[in-house]
C-alpha cells in the first residue's frame, strides 16, 4: 500500500515541533501574565453540543463520527432508501469532532459552574478539525489558541485581549492589525438598511468582501432583494473612516447606541497603552460565527509593514463577546468575550518571513560511537555517565563502516562524537571530536564531562 496523508493534515519532523511549540510557549507565558489558566477538552463533543453553533455553513464543516458498531443496524431506513443525507445523519452519528474551542469550553463551564469561581480566565492550546477545502493556510486538522474570559459583562476583558494581541505578535516578531468592531452595529446595521429581519445574510456577505470585492457583495445582496438605496445605506456605513461617522449614520437605532458606546469604552480602558502593532477600527468586519453579540475581533499581517508586504495570508487571529452561549446549555446570564488564534497560519507566516531563526532544535549533544563489540559495550557505560552528569548523549547502536558512523552523526547535528576502540579502551582515554570544527582530543569519561557542560 503507498503510503499518503489524509488531505488537510501534515506530518511535523523535530524541527517543525519546536518550531510549534516556540509559537504555544510565547503563547502560553503571555496568557498566564494576564491571569489565565490552562484547560483541556476532549477531540469528541456530542453531535447536538456542535450543531447549530456555526451557522449552516459551520454545520457542514463539522466532523462526524459514525456509531459504534453496525451503525446501519439502526439507520432511517426511509431516509436511507431516500439517500436523505440529513435525515440519515441523527441515526447513524451522535458525535463529532471539535469544530472550535470555544463552544466545548462552554459545554465545560455548564457542566462545571458549580466548581468555578467566576469571572473564569482560561487558555486552551488544542487541535481542532474542520472538513474544509485544504489549501495554503487552510487546513482540515490545526491547533486553535484561545483565551476567554466568563462570568462578567465587563469591557476590561475586551480591552485585555486587545493588548493580548499586541503583545503576543510583538513577542513572535510579527507586525498585525488588529481589526475591531461590534456585532451590534451589524444589527443595527441591517435596520438602517430596512432588512431588520435580514441581518445573517447582510453579515455573511459583508464578511466576503475581502474576497469578492464590493461588486461582488452588490451581486450577492441584490439575490435577497437588497440593492439601490438599501445597498448604498450598507456601504455608506461599512467603509465610514470614522465612529463620529457612523454614530452620525445610525443615530436614534438603540442597538447602534450601545455598539458605539461599547467600542467607545474599550478605547477608553487602552488609553495609555502603547501598542507595537496597528489597532483599527473596521467598520467591515462581520465574523459570521452566529454567537458573537458585541465586540467582535480579527487579526490580519500587516503587509503595510516592512518586509512583510508580499505575506498573502488571511486572518490569523478572530473572536469576540458571546452574550447567550453557554444559555445553550441552560445556562443564563453567564456573559463572555474572547479570542482564538490560527497556529497554523501563524506558523506558515513566521516560516515564510524567516523568523524562526532564533529557534534552537535540541539535539543530543554528543554521539559515542563503537568500532567493535567490547568498544560498544565500553561506549555503552562512558554514556551513561556522561547522561547522569546531565549531558544530551546518544550512541549509535551497532557496528558499521566508521564513514557511515560519521555521515549519521552529520546528519544529526550533533556538536561532537565520542570515538571508542581498544586502544581506547586500553587507555581509559576516548577520542572526543568538535563536528564543527573537526578538533580531536583523547580525554577520560570524566574530562570529557567537564567540557560538555
Amino acid at each position: 500500500m503507498k503510503p499518503r496523508l489524509v488531505k488537510g493534515t501534515r506530518d511535523f519532523s523535530a524541527s517543525v515541533v519546536y518550531q510549534r511549540r516556540y509559537i504555544f510557549d510565547t503563547l502560553q507565558k503571555i496568557f498566564v501574565k494576564y491571569g489565565f489558566q490552562p484547560l483541556e477538552t476532549p477531540a469528541m463533543e456530542n453531535l447536538d453540543t456542535l450543531t447549530g453553533k456555526y451557522g449552516d455553513e459551520g454545520d457542514q464543516l463539522l466532523f462526524k463520527i459514525l456509531n459504534s458498531g453496525d451503525y446501519l443496524a439502526k439507520a432511517n431506513a426511509e431516509a436511507l432508501q431516500q439517500k436523505d443525507s440529513k435525515e440519515l445523519l441523527s441515526s447513524i452519528s451522535s458525535r463529532a469532532l471539535r469544530y472550535d474551542l470555544t463552544v466545548p469550553f462552554a459545554r465545560y463551564v455548564a457542566l462545571n459552574r458549580n466548581d468555578l469561581s467566576f469571572p473564569y480566565k482560561r487558555y486552551q492550546i488544542q487541535p481542532v478539525w474542520r472538513a474544509d477545502k485544504p489549501q495554503r493556510g487552510r487546513y482540515r486538522e490545526f491547533y486553535q489558541c484561545d483565551v476567554d474570559v466568563i462570568g462578567t459583562e465587563s469591557l476590561i476583558g475586551e480591552a485585555e485581549l486587545c493588548q493580548i494581541y499586541d503583545e503576543a505578535f510583538a513577542a513572535l516578531g510579527l507586525k498585525v492589525v488588529i481589526r475591531l468592531n461590534n456585532r451590534k452595529l451589524l444589527d443595527a446595521l441591517a435596520e438602517y438598511a430596512g432588512f431588520a429581519d435580514m441581518v445573517v445574510p447582510i453579515t455573511v456577505n459583508i464578511d466576503k468582501l475581502d474576497k469578492i470585492g464590493w461588486d461582488g457583495v452588490a451581486r450577492e445582496l441584490a439575490k435577497i432583494g437588497i440593492e439601490g438605496t438599501a445597498f448604498d445605506k450598507i456601504k455608506n456605513v461599512v467603509t465610514a473612516p470614522d465612529i463620529a461617522t457612523v454614530s452620525g449614520l445610525l443615530q436614534g437605532i438603540a442597538v447602534a447606541e450601545e455598539g458605539i458606546a461599547e467600542l467607545q469604552e474599550v478605547l477608553s480602558w487602552l488609553d495609555g497603552y502603547t501598542f507595537s502593532n496597528t489597532l483599527k477600527l473596521d467598520f467591515s468586519l462581520a465574523r459570521g460565527l452566529s454567537y458573537y453579540t458585541g465586540c467582535i475581533y480579527e487579526v490580519m499581517v500587516d503587509t503595510n509593514a516592512k518586509g512583510q508586504e508580499k505575506v498573502k495570508m488571511g486572518s490569523i487571529g478572530g473572536g469576540g463577546r458571546y452574550a447567550n452561549l453557554t444559555e445553550m446549555f441552560g445556562v443564563k446570564d453567564m456573559s463572555g468575550v474572547g479570542i482564538s488564534f490560527g497556529a497554523a497560519r501563524i506558523y506558515d507566516v513566521l516560516l515564510e518571513l524567516g523568523l524562526f531563526e532564533q529557534v534552537e532544535t535540541p539535539q543530543p549533544k554528543v554521539l559515542f560511537l563503537a568500532m567493535d563489540e567490547d568498544a560498544l559495550k565500553y561506549a555503552f557505560g562512558a554514556m551513561q555517565q556522561v547522561r547522569k552528569a546531565g549531558v544530551a548523549a546518544d550512541i549509535y547502536p551497532k557496528l558499521t563502516k566508521f564513514q557511515k558512523l560519521m555521515k549519521h552523526a552529520n546528519k544529526v547535528g550533533v556538536a561532537y562524537t565520542v570515538i571508542v576502540g581498544s586502544e581506547e579502551i586500553k587507555s581509559g582515554l576516548l577520542k572526543l571530536k568538535n563536528m564543527h570544527s573537526g578538533e580531536q582530543q583523547s580525554l577520560s569519561v570524566a574530562e570529557i564531562i567537564a567540557q560538555l557542560r
